[in-house]
């Protein structure tokens, strides 16, 4: 080989080992550009996983206020055939009681025409608590009474039906007793009770849930 090829092809090779060190020199660059682009497009997927629902998923009839945010749980019959109160448990531990839509005083011709919270000994509605630490709350057994549903042509006594201590009673309904029938699980509800958790894990046994409910009075 002639010494003019040898130069020739020593130039040749001079030439293009730099041409190959820039070209890995540069996907050296854009690998970790390209990764971290990757991982953030990966990351945003992600979140859009679990801030945007799949439409698919959602049910027909989103949940309503009560059943976000409360547990509910019915308790049939209580004292009395008909006499069926519902119990909405909140993730703090206070139970809100009221009348489930199948009690007897929702059949009466003229419905609830009245709401008294003087029972027994004592006004329910003249109990104030007060302070964190609810001063004046009563503690009362589950079959204590809170007070009489009365329709045109009977009336119905509405129980505690957890133990617990009775923080307020809605005196709304002495003016408006209508609450009973447009919202008895919301505005028209009767009282608001908070048991201790031993004595909730008690009464909570001889609940029925929603389901069950539905099912014993067949409004599945």
């Amino acid at each position: 080989m002639s010494d003019v090829m040898v130069d020739h092809t020593q130039k040749l090779e001079e030439t293009a080992v730099p041409n190959n060190l820039e070209q890995q020199d540069k996907q050296d660059e854009e690998q970790p550009q390209q990764s971290v682009q990757e991982n953030a497009e990966y990351e945003d997927e992600e979140l859009h996983k679990h801030l945007v629902p799949d439409i698919i998923q959602l049910p027909l009839i989103p949940p309503s206020a009560v059943e976000f945010n409360f547990a509910s749980y019915f308790a049939p019959d209580f004292m009395k055939p008909g006499n069926d109160q519902y119990v909405y448990r909140h993730a703090n531990g206070l139970c809100v009681v009221g009348l489930a839509s199948t009690h007897l005083a929702f059949k009466d011709k003229g419905g609830i025409t009245a709401v008294d919270f003087n029972v027994g000994k004592s006004d329910r509605s003249g109990m104030k608590v007060t302070g964190k630490r609810k001063k004046n709350a009563q503690h009362f057994e589950s079959n204590t009474a809170l007070c009489k549903v009365c329709t045109n042509g009977d009336s119905y006594i509405v129980r505690c039906c957890v133990k617990g201590y009775l923080l307020e009673v809605n005196e709304r309904l002495i003016k408006q007793p209508e609450l009973l029938h447009s919202s008895a699980d919301r505005e028209g509800y009767i009282a608001i009770i908070m048991p201790k958790p031993a004595d909730w894990l008690k009464v909570k046994a001889s609940l029925l849930s929603l389901e069950e409910f539905k099912k014993l009075r067949a409004l599945c």
